[in-house]
């Protein structure tokens, strides 16, 4: 089987159950952020593997995610309220070693950090563009919810790689 199947070329793209928009439909913009997001996740468990095997499940939910907004169909995107807490339970674990955070600070620090903080910006976008998909299109709540605790989840993850690599984070001032 070809990788190229040549039905783009004219600016359209088939969605899950055969229908064809543009390109630039909300529909193709959601998935497509989410693809980049599952991306950029990757690039983050390369840079700090100390998280992959919890970055492999996230990497599937995304999956998941582009699945369910490739479908229009499909009312249900499989996820289960347990997804979004077991992110919160992480995000407690990792919050419980850090010090409190009493002002704004720069996204940076640590490699593996600053690549968490670009997966953290993708994933606010993802979030934008779903809930802009969802305001025409009904969207499974739990959808936006996952990719909204997910952003929370990159944003400790990066102030704990930094703790971990004793890199001082930068506050704005």
């Amino acid at each position: 089987m070809k990788i190229y199947t040549k039905t783009g070329d004219k600016g359209s793209s088939g969605l899950f159950g055969g229908e064809r928009v543009p390109k630039h439909h909300p529909r193709l913009e959601a998935y497509g952020t989410v693809d980049e997001l599952n991306s950029q996740m990757g690039l983050l468990a390369a840079h700090w593997p100390a998280v992959a095997d919890e970055i492999m499940d996230i990497q599937r939910m995304l999956f998941t995610i582009g699945t369910h907004l490739a479908s229009p169909a499909q009312p249900d995107s499989n996820l289960e309220v347990a997804m979004i807490l077991q992110l919160e339970e992480s995000i407690d674990v990792m919050t419980a070693e850090l010090p409190p955070l009493k002002k704004f600070i720069l996204p940076g620090g640590h490699h593996a950090a600053c690549t968490a903080h670009i997966a953290r910006t993708i994933c606010r976008r993802t979030e934008r563009r779903v809930v802009s998909l969802s305001s025409i299109e009904p969207i499974d709540p739990l959808v936006i919810q996952y990719i909204n605790r997910l952003s929370d989840w990159l944003f400790t993850l990066a102030r704990h790689i930094n703790l971990k690599t004793n890199t001082p984070e930068v506050i704005w001032n």
